[in-house]
């Protein structure tokens, strides 16, 4: 509620008396209901009656249609949620069904306890009639967009200047050539700015004194368009003078992430890698998603996982049924103990839920004069609502400028800077989260993932930017090692800072991928296996993919950008999964790799000598990856060469059935 007065009459002409009016005192609100602004009146003996609350529940469907509370909801017994989750119901208010409003029909509540109440969102508000200065009680007249007038509504205690100030927030109200006292509102949306894409039509010169200048701001805040960018402020008319000055964008890449040095000679371990055969890397072959009936299997009667590891290398090589994903990421992410029961988990969302309304509550009580003092929630505000804006419209989920998928975005990424207020939001965040909320279906269950998420991300928002700088360090060290040869080609052409795999290192390929691919890729990430970084494989993958038509070609550093830029959307899920475990089981099974490989995949370097197929080294320790991880999990799957292998390949391992 963000606006209520008491003192608000009708008059109305149904007195006793012909010559009298009756008066109807009653509360006038306006309130935000995450996706609309509600003006509602009631009569004062109306305003107690809490079946006319809309309300959300936060179960499993609390994205799904209104819900009236709680009159209706008492008898829907274990349906309905917990009673602590009740007193959360006026905190938020979530739909994708809107609830039809009544545009001016005096009978709005279907209980018809008042013919007089009425509500109406300000979308079908048209104009506001004031009343004439000096003559009595000031009222107010709404005018709907179908043309119905809804009572006038007069106000014996104040005046309505406070009221039209409040409505001033939501919509544009502009007085009427025709008639100063009538107000007509434009539709346009205030809070809604100039698009992202826009933003970038500006001189290269510009954007170098910009990434000198401040280079976390303009590098973060424009990554989402950042190969482009940067190959279209140097794409000008005449070709000539696409010819960039010697060293010059190496000199401006070095300075643009300060300390980030890869590519030196004085680099330790270069020269050793360089020498390094890594052999033939090996056939890997996918299997389908994992099952409902194989996650039952592996589950105990009080719900407990029997068997993690296999689990795991189940969901690695396969991924999961999208049915599954609701339960499954919040084990892969973290949300849920992997050895945790079904009642532990039930009292774990019931913790959660509280504390999550209760951070949600902070933020949404902030009054306007209080966000004007407080510079970053301002801030944090105006970059979430801009990132909200650039969603990804491609799935249904978010589809339409006013979807409450996109509501539900905004509120929780506003709730994430009252858990992390020194980090804040950073834009990038907004495409981490779109995913983990289509699956969940659930605001709480979203945001409790995301922060599980966000744990793992952390340092790539950092305003330092360390997490970006060392990623970008150990995938030279990687590339290195699988082909010095491309790496100097990069060199060759001012490329080896391999700036141009930022944006998938920084949001994990979110913009590289189809919606359904990236739910693929995640989950099969966040099983850690096989190694530690599978990230930076799959960007070797990718890379490697890419190298022939690269070099062929004799791209330049323009070209490269391009290229690389070129790729979204249009790289296999499948073929890169397999690739990238090919790439890692060539590394583990090396003989020589080096100290700093081994320390980036997190494999034990005493025991990546393999002496024979045991998986032995020659003091008979066991390695700490072994081929069997692989082999333990094959069906039909797809291959390394994008195939699709109908014949079922079984090893002795994976008939076995789980502890």
């Amino acid at each position: 509620v963000v606006y209520e007065q008491e003192g608000v009459f009708i008059h109305s002409s149904c007195g006793k008396n012909d010559d009298q009016d009756s008066l109807i005192s009653g509360v006038l609100r306006v309130i935000e209901k995450e996706n609309e602004v509600i003006v509602d009146w009631k009569p004062l003996d109306d305003t107690l009656d809490t079946s006319n609350i809309l309300c959300a529940g936060k179960d499993s469907s609390s994205v799904v249609e209104w819900t009236q509370t709680p009159k209706e909801k008492c008898s829907r017994g274990a349906d309905r949620p917990s009673s602590y989750e009740a007193e959360w119901d006026m905190v938020t208010t979530v739909s994708f069904k809107k609830k039809p409003h009544s545009n001016g029909d005096t009978t709005t509540h279907a209980n018809g306890e008042s013919k007089w109440s009425f509500l109406f969102s300000l979308t079908d508000l048209k104009s506001i009639k004031q009343n004439k200065e000096g003559m009595g009680w000031s009222y107010l007249v709404f005018c709907l967009k179908d043309d119905v007038k809804l009572p006038a509504l007069h106000f014996h205690h104040g005046d309505s200047k406070l009221l039209i100030k409040c409505l001033e927030k939501h919509v544009v109200l502009n007085e009427s050539p025709q008639d100063k006292r009538i107000l007509l509102v434009n539709s346009q949306n205030k809070s809604l700015s100039q698009s992202f894409e826009n933003l970038f039509d500006e001189p290269s010169y510009g954007l170098l004194q910009k990434l000198k200048k401040d280079p976390y701001t303009v590098t973060m805040g424009r990554f989402s368009k950042v190969t482009n960018y940067i190959f279209d402020s140097f794409r000008l008319s005449d070709p000539s003078s696409q010819r960039r000055p010697p060293s010059e964008m190496a000199d401006f890449l070095n300075d643009a992430i300060p300390g980030l040095k890869i590519n030196q000679q004085e680099e330790p371990g270069f020269e050793v890698i360089t020498r390094i055969d890594l052999g033939k890397q090996p056939e890997v072959s996918r299997r389908e998603p994992v099952s409902a009936e194989e996650w039952t299997k592996n589950m105990d009667s009080e719900g407990r996982i029997l068997n993690v590891d296999y689990i795991k290398q189940l969901i690695f090589k396969g991924g999961l049924c999208h049915a599954l994903r609701k339960e499954a990421w919040k084990f892969l992410l973290g949300y849920f103990p992997w050895n945790s029961t079904k009642e532990e988990r039930a009292n774990l969302q019931k913790r959660k839920t509280d504390e999550y309304f209760r951070m949600k509550l902070q933020w949404k009580s902030v009054s306007e004069e209080q966000e004007k003092r407080n510079s970053r929630l301002r801030d944090y505000r105006s970059l979430i609502e801009k990132d909200v804006n650039r969603t990804d419209r491609t799935n249904k989920f978010y589809e339409g400028e006013d979807n409450p998928g996109l509501i539900l975005l905004h509120d929780i990424l506003m709730t994430y800077c009252m858990y992390d207020f020194d980090l804040g939001y950073v834009q990038g965040m907004s495409d981490l989260l779109s995913p983990v909320l289509y699956v969940m279906e659930n605001e709480v269950d979203a945001f409790w993932c995301f922060v599980s998420y966000m744990d793992q991300m952390h340092q790539n928002f950092e305003e330092q930017m360390q997490g970006m700088k060392t990623q970008l360090i150990q995938l030279s060290t990687l590339l290195r090692l699988l082909d010095s040869g491309f790496c100097s080609y990069l060199e060759s052409q001012d490329s080896g800072y391999l700036y141009f795999c930022f944006r998938w290192l920084l949001i994990r390929f979110k913009r590289e991928f189809s919606f359904q691919d990236i739910l693929r890729l995640w989950e099969v990430m966040w099983t850690e296996l096989p190694c530690q970084n599978f990230h930076l494989l799959l960007c070797c993958a990718i890379l490697e993919s890419e190298k022939q038509q690269i070099m062929e070609k004799h791209y330049g550093f323009n070209e490269i950008l391009k290229h690389i830029n070129e790729l979204s959307m249009k790289i296999d899920v499948e073929y890169i999964l397999c690739k990238a475990e090919a790439i890692s089981m060539q590394m583990m099974n090396c003989k020589e790799l080096p100290q700093a490989v081994s320390e980036i995949l997190g494999i034990d370097s005493s025991s990546v000598t393999p002496d024979s197929d045991t998986g032995e080294d020659e003091s008979g320790a066991v390695l700490s990856c072994p081929k069997s991880l692989y082999q333990s999990i094959s069906t039909p799957v797809t291959a390394a060469n994008g195939t699709r292998d109908s014949t079922e390949q079984m090893s002795e391992t994976q008939s076995r059935t789980p502890a």
